[in-house]
């Protein structure tokens, strides 16, 4: 196929973009290069996407696919003023943000959605992350309402995970000793790597997938997935457990961000990590075994040093405090 992917050197679009050049596929990218340099056998087209249409002039001729992962209504708008009329098959990667809940475990797409921003307004901050993509997804149904995937994909995890989020627990428990742990009572863990939701975007083009799906791993309680981790990482220090109201009361944030335990989730967000992906199933989306996603995010960790400032979790200074402060 000859492919458009707009971006193609961050995280997930370059996986994406690896894996459509393996396959034997004519790939191009429209990406600043900020992320990153674009994968051996890739057309680069280096552009700023807030020039409007005129970033993707490089692109010419028609494509059988396009995949776009913008989260800026107004990149979504310009893209298909250029290219809608020579793509066969579009796909916008969208996100579970765009849901309006998340206390409903097992919601599928047919859930309520945030307030779209307004057509032509861009996303000013992450606060508006779930509403701009619902007015991405807007765009993209009312140009292509038939040729249009709009995959919305959970956590996304793997080597290269920039989020800091998921990397940290493997980082962590491989420097060993006293590990502090929320307890999660009512928080389940739901993630996919990065890679195995690249296979499946490249996938849905290739079959010319049309339709709304979400796309996450299977969903797990909190503590039976730590019970993995441990097993995976070999783990051989103490797990030291908080309850989640006293983490809350220390101010350690779930979720990301520096100072937070990632990952976890506090009441009310029951439905935010266990959302059905079964028709992305049954149309091709597979998960791999944790032990290799696992080994793998560890392996990367250790090249990027665990010492370093993350975007994610706690400091050890952080930690030892409150190890001591629970002690």
């Amino acid at each position: 196929m000859r492919i458009a992917i707009l971006g193609g050197t961050a995280f997930l679009s370059s996986e994406l973009a690896r894996q459509a050049v393996a396959a034997g596929h004519e790939v191009h990218l429209v990406a600043r290069g900020e992320s990153g340099a674009a994968p051996d056998g890739a057309h680069w087209h280096r552009a700023d996407r807030e020039a409007g249409v005129a970033a993707l002039d490089g692109l010419t001729g028609d494509f059988d696919a396009v995949v776009d992962v913008t989260r800026q209504p107004h990149h979504a708008a310009w893209a298909l003023e250029a290219l809608a009329d020579r793509a066969a098959h579009w796909t916008l990667v969208s996100s579970c943000s765009v849901y309006a809940a998340h206390d409903v475990p097992e919601a599928d797409e047919t859930a309520d959605l945030l307030e779209p921003l307004p057509a032509g307004a861009p996303m000013a901050s992450m606060e508006e992350y779930g509403p701009a993509k619902v007015r991405c997804e807007l765009e993209v149904l009312g140009a292509l309402p038939e040729r249009a995937h709009i995959s919305r994909p959970g956590l996304l995890v793997g080597p290269g995970d920039p989020s800091d989020r998921f990397g940290y627990w493997p980082a962590r428990l491989a420097r060993g000793g006293r590990v502090l742990l929320p307890r999660g009572e009512r928080s389940s863990v739901q993630y996919l790597d990065v890679r195995d939701y690249a296979a499946f975007l490249l996938t849905a083009a290739e079959r010319r997938l049309a339709g709304t799906f979400n796309a996450a791993g299977a969903s797990r309680p909190w503590v039976d997935e730590v019970a993995e981790w441990l097993r995976v990482s070999g783990f051989d220090g103490e797990p030291i457990v908080a309850e989640d109201a006293w983490l809350d009361e220390q101010g350690v944030a779930p979720w990301a961000g520096p100072g937070s335990l990632p990952v976890w989730l506090p009441a009310g967000y029951e439905g935010f990590m266990t959302r059905t992906a079964v028709g992305a199933v049954a149309s091709g989306l597979r998960q791999g075994p944790l032990d290799e996603t696992w080994a793998d995010t560890l392996e990367w960790e250790r090249r990027q040093g665990f010492d370093r400032e993350r975007k994610a979790g706690l400091s050890a200074a952080r930690e030892t405090e409150l190890l001591g402060l629970l002690r």
